[in-house]
């Protein structure tokens, strides 16, 4: 029985994950296929989300279309509640998309002076004279761990070491609970 059990719940490491991204990836390609019922092709509704897509990011970078997408850009941000939802997407979609990637500066954290404990974040801003705040100081993003939520931190500069490291392997290491395989050392410090 105690060989049975340990069997068990290896096949479910390997099940789980795939049978989870399986299924995740099948429910996306049925809801955007539902998306065209006329049309019963397997898969048409992600062809024509990546295509439309890509048209419109074509479309918002040239000359003649850009003043009308940041028309309809500056009235979503002035609507009351839907502009809350819609900047902090449209901020959130840029950081990690966008030309100014904000998560591409990941340093290491201290949790205090008497510690040494520390976690893994993201600069983000390295400037909070306006707050009040003396050049002491800078701005850390903090992503939980199998989410994608976090925390930011107003933290002292003398608590964060630069990593030179790419932000996004830092952030799949963050995400994972740090249980990805690392290539040649990862998190290396400047």
């Amino acid at each position: 029985m105690k060989y049975f059990l340990r069997y068990f719940f290896r096949g479910l490491l390997f099940v789980v994950p795939v049978s989870i991204t399986a299924y995740a990836l099948y429910f996306v390609v049925n809801a955007l296929d539902r998306l065209f019922p006329y049309f019963h092709i397997p898969g048409l509704g992600v062809i024509v989300v990546i295509a439309g897509t890509t048209l419109l990011g074509y479309l918002g970078s040239a000359w003649l279309t850009k003043p009308i997408l940041q028309f309809f850009d500056k009235i979503l941000e002035k609507l009351p509640f839907v502009r809350i939802i819609y900047s902090s997407i449209k901020d959130l979609t840029s950081a990690f998309v966008g030309e100014k990637k904000k998560f591409d500066k990941p340093v290491l954290v201290q949790i205090s002076q008497d510690s040494n404990l520390k976690r893994l974040g993201f600069l983000t801003q390295e400037d909070l004279n306006e707050w009040g705040l003396d050049e002491n100081f800078v701005a850390v993003y903090i992503p939980h761990s199998y989410n994608f939520s976090g925390n930011l931190f107003i933290v002292e500069k003398k608590f964060i070491t630069p990593l030179n490291s790419s932000g996004a392997d830092i952030m799949k290491f963050i995400v994972s609970g740090g249980v990805i395989d690392l290539d040649e050392s990862v998190i290396k410090t400047e």
